[in-house]
């Protein structure tokens, strides 16, 4: 007896068992590789993105990581939006359109997003900023006021009137951090300098900058630096030959006589870090400082007119803070009202500088109060 149908008949059973298989496979999604849907990362920014400042370097990032990132993201970002409700409405829109990791950089926008993370907890949350976690809410920020101190010995040396402005936007942690680190990097330089301040209680209003730094320069000011985020302070220094001191962008093509370097921020690095993390599952809600030492902070080059011993100076003294050997609120550090608020030799708590609220001496202006 021939034993060619039973083996024509096994085969056909066989090929049947394997198109079942592949075909049960296919439907499982465990047979051709499907390419990964891409993450999309979005941005909420408090400001227009603008030409330089604060917005402006967070949007610079945001190119730089769809650059290195290439198709497995897609970003969106909306742009000039109020602190507060309208923020929530944007945060939300941002989960309902898919966005799977949400940047909101802004302090305001902290509870707003706490408030949207609470109902999105499969969404991961980056707050810049801001110092609330949870268990899907990271946020970063960076020492600014080691630029800050920097700035100070540079002001310090090249006043002659030694009177110095500062526009102050909000009387929050942060900003204080940074008009006291100036004012000691100034009396370090140069003991007899005096602080003018003088608050806008914005981020971002051109006209109420413009006219602080001119209410500065009829005070005596020679010298200026701000924490707000417009142009308008180095562009009024530039016109009436004062000397500037800048923030968030190199303001250079903005005074380009008399903008002696400024503080930037590089964000770019760190969002390709976080964008890695999630998408490797390994992302925790972490309270991340940036600072000299990692580039997040740097100066933008220095003005030709700063003399080389002060350049060098600098220059030394940011390798010695980038390295931690040098510390900027180590006391004794003395208040405006004359109270020791960090003793000889110590060095300010983590606390104490998470909460500051006061003027070290030195600085001419008040604490707004509420």
């Amino acid at each position: 007896m021939s034993m060619t149908p039973p083996i024509a008949h096994r085969a056909g059973t066989l090929s049947r068992l394997t198109l079942c298989s592949a075909s049960s496979l296919l439907l499982l999604g465990l047979g051709t590789p499907v390419a990964a849907e891409p993450l999309k990362v979005c941005f909420l920014y408090s400001n227009p993105i603008g030409e330089s400042g604060w917005t402006y370097q967070h949007e610079l990032a945001r190119k730089e990581l769809v650059a290195a990132m290439g198709d497995r993201i897609s970003t969106k970002f909306v742009e000039n939006i109020a602190e507060g409700p309208d923020a929530e409405r944007v945060i939300r829109n941002f989960v309902q359109d898919g966005c799977r990791l949400i940047f909101t950089p802004s302090f305001g926008f902290m509870e707003p997003t706490l408030k949207v993370a609470r109902t999105a907890p499969k969404i991961t949350f980056m707050n810049g900023t801001g110092y609330k976690t949870a268990a899907n809410v990271g946020t970063y920020n960076a020492r600014w006021y080691e630029g800050r101190y920097l700035e100070g010995v540079i002001a310090g040396h090249m006043t002659r009137s030694n009177v110095v402005g500062y526009v102050g936007a909000f009387p929050i942690p942060e900003v204080l951090q940074g008009v006291n680190a100036f004012a000691l990097g100034m009396r370090s330089a140069n003991p007899k300098a005096q602080l003018r301040l003088i608050w806008v209680n914005s981020w971002h209003d051109p006209g109420r900058e413009r006219d602080a730094a001119n209410a500065l320069i009829k005070l005596g000011a020679d010298t200026m630096a701000y924490a707000t985020s417009g142009v308008s302070i180095v562009t009024t220094g530039e016109e009436k030959k004062v000397y500037t001191l800048g923030y968030y962008s190199d303001m250079t093509k903005f005074g380009p006589g008399t903008n002696l370097t400024s503080i930037t921020q590089n964000w770019g690095r760190f969002y390709i870090r976080v964008v890695n993390e999630v998408l490797a599952g390994q992302w925790k809600p972490e309270n991340t400082m940036g600072g000299l030492h990692d580039g997040i902070v740097k100066l933008a080059p220095l003005n030709p007119a700063i003399p080389a011993p002060v350049r060098a100076q600098v220059e030394t003294m940011g390798r010695e803070i980038a390295s931690g050997q040098r510390l900027i609120f180590v006391g004794p550090i003395v208040d405006q009202q004359g109270t020791t608020r960090v003793p000889a030799g110590q060095n300010i708590s983590a606390n104490d500088l998470a909460n500051m609220n006061y003027l070290v001496q030195g600085v001419d202006g008040l604490m707004p109060r509420n």
